[in-house]
């Protein structure tokens, strides 16, 4: 008991729980609002939205906004002559202030298929001052819905799947273990979903 509170959050203390959360996955489609994510929580209200590029109006930029609407996360995709020769995708997810990036809080690396093979997928919480090379990374396909966040000693923060009659890659449920910053979860999810060419993406 309490064992929880030793977590530090990502984005902020306002989005961890206690107990375990259950968020449900909604992809819009592009021709609603653009696309994008919305996410609802146990009691069925909105607790975070995801715009994309069909918002946005650009490609490899994403915005997390929690129930209200506020944009809470600013998420970029690194480009650039320097990224293109890279072995690996870099995104990086700010703090947002008045709708602007603010404060880098996590690093992701997505590493490009070498010989039809594809590393995994690692985060980094930033700032990285003892030079660890990650702090979570993602097992299993997003794209089947079955996939997991885990933290360096492997044990999962959140398990991404389908659950119930409705579910499929268009709704979907994650299950965020207590203490962990469910705004992390949702803006981890957002970039797969962009990757993977779905909701979120041009």
């Amino acid at each position: 008991m309490g064992a929880y509170t030793t977590i530090a959050p990502v984005v902020s203390k306002i989005f961890c729980s206690s107990s375990h959360a259950v968020l449900m996955v909604r992809r819009r489609p592009p021709t609603v609002n653009g696309g994008g994510l919305v996410v609802t929580n146990q009691d069925q209200r909105a607790a975070f939205s995801v715009d994309g590029c069909g918002i946005i109006g650009a490609s490899g930029q994403l915005i997390v906004r929690n129930g209200d609407g506020s944009a809470i996360l600013f998420i970029d995709k690194k480009e650039g002559v320097v990224q293109a020769l890279s072995v690996n995708n870099w995104w990086r997810g700010y703090l947002s202030d008045y709708g602007e990036p603010n404060k880098l809080v996590f690093s992701l690396q997505d590493p490009k298929p070498v010989l039809c093979m594809k590393g995994d997928v690692r985060v980094t919480v930033e700032p990285n001052g003892r030079k660890r090379h990650w702090d979570y990374e993602v097992t299993g396909s997003f794209v089947q819905r079955s996939c997991a966040i885990k933290n360096r000693a492997g044990q999962v923060v959140a398990q991404i799947g389908a659950k119930g009659m409705m579910a499929g890659r268009d709704f979907y449920q994650v299950v965020v273990q207590p203490g962990y910053d469910q705004a992390f979860v949702v803006a981890i999810i957002a970039i797969l979903d962009n990757m993977n060419g779905e909701s979120t993406s041009c």
